[in-house]
């Protein structure tokens, strides 16, 4: 059957300045869903892939979390596993709930009065909202090196892409940057803490983002790696008091539930809906259970943000002993200085069964690696010992 689209859908695309030829395409989007080149994270974590892994092999380059679902998450899931042959929309309902009470949102099973949206992970409202918000006449706008994900589903759709260079010196997202090089862009984003820097963008520039951006323009705070900074301000609030603002959340990363699936977008009322109508199907139970049981575990954030954070400032430390060049990172991944291509020592260090993140095009000698356990990382420095100046 041929994907369509509604008459709403098409006069928010003429609105914004989309021809009627392009109306197949995008419709193309809601039918395919993850089966398109951009709608996942796999096609992106495909560019840090060197071939098979072994079973023994030490793997540190997707910004995944070693410790995996809690076992408060491991038991819900277990036992939602036999409702697994209905929807069951009471549990994405529940877990909603749940996350609007923690981050202190409004939460109604009215859509027109909530101020939150489960979804399958922090990937779709990235991608729907490019959608939304972003045209042919509005960009989308990030840092660089970032998160790739929005601007490949911009140019799937043909919105200019704008990307700023992140601040020297302190490799944070440069906000007013952003906005001269976009005077009239749609989606201002910011991964905070940036991905693959893992620097942080401080709430007061964040402030200044929103208060000064165009008419129109929506700014996106991705929290994907909140957790793992001590000192994080979170932006939550700023949905709460209705700004022009999408935040997202996922619980791929310190609660270790990257393959089965949840997050959320936060934001007032209208632009949930705006995001929403580019949205299909229902919630996996697993990752509702699992999420659910995750949030009301009131030490599992901690005690894994210490955990991660000794492994990190570890190896960075060690690094740092050996004179590489490093970024000082707030999140469970870090940036090294190689000194020559960075798919070239990925292919080394694979060789060693220690498999590392990619480079980014603007970076090319740089490498991201992930914080993997004490006793993979341990791993890592045995190979980079052998790699680094190979």
């Amino acid at each position: 059957m041929v994907p369509t689209l509604n008459a709403e859908q098409q006069s928010d695309l003429l609105r914004r300045g989309f021809s009627r030829r392009t109306f197949g395409r995008i419709a193309t989007i809601l039918g395919a869903g993850a089966a398109l080149p951009f709608y996942n994270e796999h096609a992106l974590a495909q560019m840090s892939k060197a071939g098979p892994i072994p079973a023994d092999a030490v793997k540190i380059d997707a910004n995944e979390n070693p410790l995996g679902p809690s076992p408060e998450a491991v038991d819900a899931i277990y036992k939602s596993v036999k409702q697994g042959g209905r929807y069951m929309w009471e549990a994405t309902d529940s877990l909603a709930r749940v996350l609007a009470e923690t981050l202190d949102v409004k939460y109604s099973p009215d859509e027109k009065s909530s101020y939150i949206q489960i979804y399958a992970g922090s990937s779709a409202p990235l991608h729907q909202a490019v959608l939304a918000f972003c045209s042919k006449d509005r960009a989308f706008v990030k840092a660089d090196p970032g998160y790739e994900a929005g601007e490949i589903a911009a140019k799937y759709i043909g919105a200019p892409v704008v990307k700023v260079p992140l601040r020297a010196g302190t490799y944070d997202h440069d906000v007013k940057a952003m906005l001269a090089a976009a005077p009239n862009g749609g989606l201002f984003y910011i991964c905070n803490p940036n991905n693959p820097t893992g620097t942080v963008t401080s709430r007061s520039d964040i402030e200044y983002l929103v208060r000064n951006k165009p008419q129109g323009a929506i700014v996106m705070i991705d929290e994907a790696y909140y957790h793992f900074y001590k000192e994080a301000v979170q932006c939550t609030d700023m949905a709460a008091q209705d700004k022009d603002v999408v935040v997202l959340r996922t619980f791929s990363k310190i609660y270790g539930m990257a393959g089965l699936r949840a997050g959320a977008a936060v934001a007032r009322p209208d632009l949930l809906a705006k995001v929403r109508q580019w949205s299909a199907g229902a919630m996996p139970i697993t990752a509702m259970h699992g999420a659910i049981a995750s949030l009301q575990s009131k030490s599992l954030v901690p005690e894994r943000r210490d955990y991660m954070i000794g492994v990190r400032e570890v190896t960075c430390d060690w690094l740092a002993s050996k004179n590489v060049k490093l970024i000082p990172s707030q999140a469970n991944f870090f940036m090294i200085d190689v000194k020559r291509p960075g798919k070239d020592f990925r292919r080394d260090m694979a060789q060693q069964k220690v498999f590392v993140g990619r480079s980014w095009p603007v970076w090319p000698n740089w490498s991201r690696i992930t914080v993997g356990t004490k006793e993979e990382m341990a791993k890592f420095r045995d190979a980079f010992e052998r790699c680094y100046n190979a």
